[in-house]
């Protein structure tokens, strides 16, 4: 074929730019291109017909009438919210009975051993499970108008699913725990929540529980355990009141003394689920059945017709299922009678586990995405390579925009056959949340993975997410259209110049998927949701022209990593700011990167003088550019942080010396002399890049 031609049928741009390249081929490279572009001429005539958007791209919300500037999602009828899909499935556990009927009592959980295929465990057999669970709790004394919130302090894994199966089952609250909320924060929720029995799955999980109970009043009775303990364990939960039990004795107590199920409402509160927060205490949001049915509901009334979730689907629970968006993606596969298959526990076999389970469904965070972008991208190592990577992701783009999401295309055989298998070769649908993604990495995956991709936004405050990208519009740099299940309204946040008016302020959410509020914290509650019932989310939000909302700032100064932990950066630099060379700090990150940053103003008269004991001479100037004094000052601020109890991620990981205090003078402080944050961000943007791309390398 010719170069002209080859050039017409893919739109290249630069005729001239590939005639060089052309012409520093050898001949046999010419002869496998040009047999190339004849094969992709054949599958470009053949490839499947585009999907059909649900809606016009173009306006995928509209007002809600009655002002605020309110919008709902264009898929409802009318300006009331959906709150549920199935009429027989307005519960967590109507879900699971639907679930069971749909699928003939398929399978349901699954687990696997290193290196041994997966096991599964029916509809039915987890139903019975769940109900003996149920049962024995009961017996212990716990009900649905008393003693009803119970810990699970576990991993994803099966026996995870079916404790809080017991829970629905008979009208209790779930209350999940988990590690890194450290020692004070579990201590205080057991406490909070008045926690009587805990469910673990490890003997170290039981031993933190008594260690937070120790020698101090509490409300702990039982810790029952899924893995084998050491009778010692048994001794040491008797010295502090506790019965130690595994889960097999406890299923048996269950089945023995066998209750009828006690169904919750949809107006029942189904769990209590806490965020770790950045200051203070952890917060416990209470979520009703009818806060994650509508959720749910959302999700496949987006996709109706076009994702058709089944019984073949099969999910791979990785992501915490302490966190809502795991659990909002379980409750859509169960629904359906699909199945759910757990990871190992150790997230560096999540890639045997995916080529075994060979799922469906995967859920992801942009840490995750981050990894598979930057591997990819890795092996493309050669020029040759790295061409025909970025010529195939435009192919798959072009076809995008055309609406057509496939995994048999030309560019899929050579390409990226290999990372679609790494991923099992039969994932369909994936869908990050949890923290923004780079629009560059959700554009590159999209296409090389060639499946149904989402983006969502929310908070645990509205159950899991308030918006979704849309099928069909697979553009990036947003997060969709507010959710059929609730309305997104911008309100001003004059202080910032941030205008409801201008189709800009903070993001505020009304529907059935807003929590009730913070368990036994009015005052915190009445701070989350104003009076008018609007949740009031923090982040500041800005109305595209086709109706979509982008996230653009944080009212406050606190943000997310790319995993998803929240960062209060004052907090961190209160800290910093008491070793003895510092003067000024300014600790920076974003929901883009995995880790912090910061640029330091070192104290001018202090520094010589520290920098001496520690056989290091110079000028203030000198000092600030010397690698062995900031690797000093940095391993000085680390102590401190450890000190104080500063989790890892709470923790920079590099840091930058800068000669010149922040001042009213120099636009980095206001007259108040508060730290102006967005504009030292936009002053340092060129060294803090510059430390991140050191930290990559």
């Amino acid at each position: 074929m010719q170069a002209q031609e080859f050039l017409r049928h893919f739109r290249m741009p630069d005729l001239e730019e590939f005639r060089q390249y052309v012409r520093s081929l050898p001949t046999n490279t010419l002869l496998g291109m040009g047999a190339l572009a004849a094969f992709s001429t054949y599958l470009y005539a053949s490839r499947p017909k585009a999907l059909k958007p649900p809606c016009d791209l173009h306006m995928q919300s509209v007002e809600v009438q009655g002002g605020e500037f309110a919008r709902r999602s264009v898929l409802n009828d009318d300006d009331k919210h959906m709150t549920h899909y199935y009429s027989d499935a307005q519960t967590m556990y109507e879900v699971f009975l639907r679930g069971m009927r749909v699928s003939n009592d398929g399978p349901c959980l699954g687990s696997r051993k290193p290196n041994q295929p997966y096991e599964w465990l029916s509809y039915r057999v987890v139903a019975d499970r769940a109900e003996h669970i149920g049962s024995a709790l009961l017996h212990k004394g716990h009900s649905q108008d008393g003693d009803k919130y119970i810990g699970i302090f576990a991993q994803n894994r099966p026996e995870w699913t079916i404790s809080e199966l017991a829970c629905y089952t008979y009208s209790l609250v779930a209350v999940p725990l988990y590690d890194t909320l450290g020692t004070e924060a579990i201590e205080y929720i057991i406490d909070r929540a008045t926690i009587s029995t805990v469910i673990c799955d490890m003997p170290d999980k039981a031993k933190l529980i008594l260690e937070c109970v120790s020698g101090k009043e509490h409300t702990v009775k039982t810790v029952i355990l899924m893995e084998a303990f050491d009778p010692d364990l048994v001794i040491q939960g008797q010295k502090s009141g506790i019965s130690i039990l595994s889960l097999a004795e406890f299923e048996v107590i269950g089945k023995e003394n066998h209750q009828k199920p006690i169904p919750p409402k949809p107006e029942d509160l189904g769990l209590i689920c806490y965020t770790s927060g950045t200051t203070g205490n952890p917060k416990g949001a209470m979520l009703t059945h009818r806060n994650v049915i509508s959720n749910c509901a959302a999700f496949i009334r987006i996709t109706e017709g076009i994702l058709e979730p089944s019984t073949n689907d099969v999910l791979i629970s990785f992501l915490p299922l302490a966190h809502m968006f795991e659990r909002v993606v379980e409750g859509v596969v169960l629904i359906h009678g699909g199945r759910i298959g757990y990871f190992q526990g150790d997230i560096r076999l999540l890639m045997d586990d995916l080529k075994t389970l060979q799922p469906t469904v995967f859920p992801v965070v942009p840490r995750l995405l981050n990894r598979m972008f930057d591997k990819v991208f890795g092996q493309a190592n050669t020029s040759l390579k790295r061409w025909l990577l970025d010529f195939a992701t435009r192919r798959k783009e072009a076809d995008m925009r055309n609406g057509v999401v496939r995994t048999d295309s030309l560019w899929d055989k050579l390409i990226f056959k290999k990372v679609q298998a790494s991923l099992g070769g039969r994932v369909r649908l994936m869908i990050t949340g949890a923290a923004p993604v780079s629009p560059t990495v959700l554009t590159f995956l999209r296409a090389a993975l060639g499946c149904q991709f989402y983006e969502g936004y929310g908070q645990t405050e509205c159950t899991a997410g308030c918006s979704m990208s849309m099928p069909g519009d697979w553009t990036a740099g947003h997060v969709g259209p507010p959710l059929p299940c609730n309305s997104i309204k911008l309100v001003d946040v004059t202080e910032m110049n941030y205008l409801a008016v201008n189709g800009e302020g903070e993001v505020c959410v009304k529907g059935p998927n807003v929590f009730l509020g913070y368990l036994r914290d009015p005052e915190k509650t009445v701070e989350a949701i104003d009076e008018d019932g609007w949740l009031h989310t923090g982040d500041i939000g800005k109305w595209l022209p086709n109706g979509t909302l982008k996230i653009v700032d944080r009212k406050k100064h606190i943000f997310k990593l790319a995993q998803g932990e929240y960062i209060a950066p004052e907090k961190i630099e209160n800290i910093y700011t008491r070793s003895d060379p510092v003067a000024q700090i300014y600790v920076h990150g974003d929901s883009l990167q995995a880790c912090l940053v910061a640029i330091v103003v070192p104290d001018p008269d202090f520094l010589p003088g520290w920098a001496k004991r520690k056989g290091i001479e110079g000028s203030f100037d000198e000092l600030c550019k010397s690698k062995d004094i900031k690797n000093a000052i940095l391993e000085d601020i680390v102590r401190l942080g450890k000190e104080a109890g500063l989790k890892s991620f709470e923790q920079v990981r590099d840091i930058v010396l800068h000669t010149e205090m922040f001042s009213v003078q120099n636009g980095l402080l206001t007259p108040t002399l508060k730290a102006k944050r967005a504009d030292i961000r936009k002053h340092f943007k060129e060294q803090i890049d510059t430390l991140y791309a050191k930290i990559k390398m």
